[in-house]
């Protein structure tokens, strides 16, 4: 079993930060925070298993994602014409309405900086994949539509 706590002080700090970044939101990103691991505490994986950091960026990631679909319920997206400053904030505006696999890897791509190689290992995909989705997601950008 893993030293939750252990883990917890190495990166928590990583992951409130992911938080931060995906939903612009430090109330939010504190609870995407607890949430994550709390998770890990009631399903504890195993050493062997995958990296901490890796483990905590796809749940931080996912977390965040369904934050993000919960506000689309809850609210309206801003109009097409409210300016939008820089490319996360665009994201931020559909990724809560574009398929899991397209967002995650917008999220991997725009706001982490990965390359298509190691988003494809994160995603379990080729690299040809993920370039095709983050070509849809720069379509949906672009039209300010989703799926």
């Amino acid at each position: 079993m893993l030293d939750v706590e252990a883990i917890y002080r190495g990166h928590g700090h990583a992951v409130l930060r992911r938080a931060q970044q995906i939903l612009a939101s430090e109330d939010e990103a504190a609870e995407v925070l607890q949430e994550v691991f709390a998770d890990l505490i009631a399903r504890p994986v195993a050493p062997d298993g995958p990296a901490p950091s890796t483990l905590l960026d796809t749940a931080t990631t996912n977390a965040c994602l369904r934050r993000l679909r919960h506000r689309r319920r809850e609210t309206p997206l801003p109009a097409p014409s409210a300016p939008m400053p820089d490319t996360l904030a665009i994201l931020r505006s559909v990724l809560a309405r574009l398929p899991e696999d397209e967002a995650r890897a917008a999220v991997y791509y725009h706001g982490d900086g990965m390359t298509h190689a190691e988003i494809a290992e994160v995603l379990g995909c080729s690299r040809r994949h993920v370039g095709n989705l983050l070509a849809r997601v720069a379509y949906r950008i672009a039209y300010r539509e989703a799926a």
